[in-house]
């Protein structure tokens, strides 16, 4: 709010038009700022946390450990990575689909990754919840906050498998994923 009293008074002091002047402070200025604000606290803490998982060896074994329930759902493990991936920001998780050999389940992985809530989505479903629902508790605003996202993984397994039983039928691949050794994160490389 601050620099925006500031920028004000420096347009006056130039004469500015008006319609410049409200175009750069209304338009543009407001829309950083508040792009700015909703949106990079959470990929400040979502994307080093991600690297930093990847760094350590991580997350390959989570994909690991989820292939079963990939599987079942008519894709791959690989799946994995990329719904976590969409937890940051969707269209990452959507280039991350170029990870997934089958073209059938990279397919399938692109369609489903709308399901999750990314950065941008999650502080308006935070906004909700915190709205309605935590008057009388913060606890429960927190675990319906878990219950949408365990909603949206949901509905990526259902939606998935969904599409492999109709539109997309097929054999789900043989998961091959190399996994690195555990070790500590090089936190100048996070």
């Amino acid at each position: 709010a601050q620099f925006g009293i500031i920028l004000e008074y420096c347009f006056s002091l130039l004469s500015m038009p008006a319609w410049l002047e409200d175009c750069l402070l209304n338009g543009v200025y407001r829309t950083l700022s508040w792009v700015i604000a909703v949106m990079l606290p959470p990929m400040a803490i979502f994307f080093p946390l991600f690297a930093l998982l990847e760094e350590c060896g991580y997350l390959p074994r989570v994909a690991c450990r989820l292939d079963g329930c990939f599987k079942k759902a008519g894709s791959c493990g690989k799946q994995c990575l990329t719904t976590c991936m969409s937890l940051g920001c969707n269209a990452a998780g959507v280039t991350g689909c170029r990870m997934i050999e089958s073209p059938r389940e990279r397919l399938i992985a692109v369609v489903t990754s709308s399901f999750t809530p990314c950065n941008g989505r999650l502080p308006m479903l935070i906004a909700i919840v915190c709205m309605f629902f935590s008057k009388n508790s913060s606890f429960f605003a927190a675990f319906l906050l878990l219950l949408l996202l365990v909603i949206s993984f949901s509905a990526t397994l259902l939606t998935s498998k969904a599409l492999s039983c109709t539109i997309l039928k097929g054999i789900p691949s043989s998961f091959q994923l190399e996994l690195p050794p555990y070790k500590k994160p090089d936190i100048l490389s996070v």
